[in-house]
């Protein structure tokens, strides 16, 4: 065998690859291929949420945990929305801040301004089926929160007009 052809050997995919590849991309399963080809059918739930499709019952939904929990996030987090979205007492940002006790470390402006971003990221996420769009606004707000809380943010801030070089290591 030539270096040529063992060299494009190493780069070109098995067929095993490729079929594994192609398995992984795949949103819906048969319950057969779950018992014959179970790694295959584990790999693409661990990359996104698969449908198992059954002869003698309703199709099963198999994911990752972190999926789940996600999405667990998502609904409790629209179960607070909804319940402060339906109360006509305050400004938005107020009822908010009665759901989520750690926005009052924010500025008025400020928790008037993560109702807004928290509201339209969890209406991006349900329209996208997204989950990590509200979740990660959310967490973004708390920990800027957080930070403020613990005195971050309360020196002036000291930028550094002169770059200085610093030789390679």
């Amino acid at each position: 065998m030539g270096a040529a052809t063992k060299s494009e050997r190493t780069i070109r995919p098995s067929r095993a690859t490729a079929a594994s590849e192609s398995f992984r991309a795949r949103t819906s399963f048969q319950s057969s291929e779950l018992s014959r080809s179970s790694a295959d059918v584990f790999a693409a739930a661990a990359d996104h949420p698969v449908k198992v499709t059954r002869r003698d019952g309703e199709s099963l939904v198999l994911m990752s945990e972190s999926a789940n929990a996600a999405r667990v996030s998502l609904l409790e987090l629209a179960a607070q929305l909804v319940a402060v979205s339906t109360s006509m007492e305050g400004t938005l940002a107020d009822r908010m801040s009665d759901r989520f006790p750690w926005m009052l470390a924010l500025s008025p402006d400020d928790r008037a301004a993560c109702a807004e971003k928290v509201l339209a990221a969890a209406r991006a996420s349900f329209a996208t089926n997204q989950p990590h769009l509200a979740i990660a606004e959310l967490t973004s707000w708390r920990e800027t929160a957080t930070a403020l809380a613990a005195g971050l943010g309360r020196e002036p801030v000291e930028w550094l007009d002169a770059s200085e070089s610093v030789q390679r290591p």
